[in-house]
């Protein structure tokens, strides 16, 4: 339709044309981009993405030099999605018990290993030991399910780097951090956007009206035909809310802001939680509007009973799972309040948020 000086940019293009929105993370012409209903979804078609690199579709054997080419890379902690595909991703053994196991043999295999998170000395050694064949890395920029979880400084440009070098897809999951962290990405540090061959968005790209997620691939990164077939791939009522919500991040500065009230909340958490309720809260994690405060052991064992207080409190609490005990004598991390606010959160409702998990947590004593 026509639009307007006064309208804004309609289509994709406002975020991965030229000047675009996005394009500091996904250069211009590099990139395409194919919609989901969810996340899982969204992470379905990515990891659909990596198996068919090694794939030719028209000879209908392996890409020459892809033949051994069977491993992902997986973090401790992680969670992308409780489908079919993904499950194979996730290391605890509740999520995969009782399920069919995924082929690991035979030449179209796929093998799963999971190393420690944020552990660049973990991640050297993996690159190390499985070599030619390690085909792809899937990575969560801040672990959710995990107990919202950071990596140290660095570590993931120095992934990023290491994928590039070896020929390794790197596949960001950024359906749970999009727009949480202050900024659109979570892959980014210090020296600006790192790069990723896969990125998936989810969650929030709803604005909270729609379930939807996006997958944003390199243009070499394709599947056979109709193997992308989607009864809601960027449909058009879909993109008018992602549209109009993005548009108003924009306009209102929400991210900015944000970022400014999440440094405010983190400081009130620690405060009022961590420092005035020992036996049940030890450390707050996270940046922007996606934090966690963990809960101790004693607390953690009173989880439902928690929960019930914070409810009565006026609280409607989600808890992460937390990473559990983990391998090399690293910390158990038990689990985690998750506090991941709207963007046009103001600093007096966030106020009220700290408060009213402190009333409910004193009650549980």
């Amino acid at each position: 339709m026509p639009v307007d000086d006064q309208q804004p940019v309609p289509g994709l293009d406002r975020l991965f044309g030229p000047g675009g929105l996005w394009t500091d993370h996904f250069p211009d012409g590099q990139y395409h981009v194919s919609g989901r209903n969810s996340g899982s979804e969204g992470n379905e078609l990515a990891l659909r993405l990596v198996l068919e690199s090694r794939f030719d579709a028209r000879r209908l054997k392996h890409r020459p030099g892809k033949e051994r080419r069977d491993t992902v890379l997986a973090f401790q902690g992680a969670w992308h999605g409780w489908t079919g595909g993904l499950v194979q991703l996730l290391n605890r053994r509740h999520y995969q018990a009782g399920l069919p196991a995924p082929e690991t043999t035979g030449p179209y295999g796929v093998r799963v290993e999971h190393i420690p998170f944020g552990d660049p000395a973990a991640l050297e050694e993996a690159f190390t030991a499985l070599g030619a064949r390690l085909l792809a890395v899937v990575v969560e920029p801040v672990q959710g399910d995990a107990g919202i979880i950071e990596p140290p400084p660095g570590y993931l440009r120095g992934l990023s780097q290491r994928c590039a070098a070896d020929g390794v897809l790197l596949v960001a999951d950024e359906v749970l951090t999009f727009a949480k962290t202050g900024r659109y990405f979570a892959m980014r540090d210090a020296d600006g956007p790192v790069p990723t061959d896969i990125t998936v968005i989810g969650k929030y790209l709803g604005m909270g009206a729609v379930s939807t997620s996006m997958v944003i691939a390199r243009r070499a990164l394709t599947v056979r035909a109709s193997g992308a077939v989607s009864t809601s791939d960027l449909r058009p009522s879909a993109c008018a809310v992602i549209r109009d919500g993005i548009e108003h991040i924009e306009a209102e500065g929400l991210l900015r802001r944000s970022a400014e009230v999440g440094a405010h909340l983190a400081k009130q958490l620690d405060t009022i939680l961590v420092g005035g309720l020992p036996d049940v809260f030890t450390e707050v994690r996270g940046t922007g509007f996606m934090l966690g405060v963990e809960l101790t052991a004693a607390a953690a064992a009173r989880i439902g009973a928690l929960r019930t207080a914070l409810i009565e409190a006026e609280v409607y609490a989600e808890f992460m799972a937390g990473a559990g005990k983990r391998s090399g004598g690293r910390r158990y991390v038990h689990p985690t309040l998750r506090i991941v606010l709207p963007l046009n959160t103001e600093q007096a409702l966030a106020d009220e948020v700290v408060e009213r998990v402190a009333a409910g947590a004193r009650a549980l004593r």
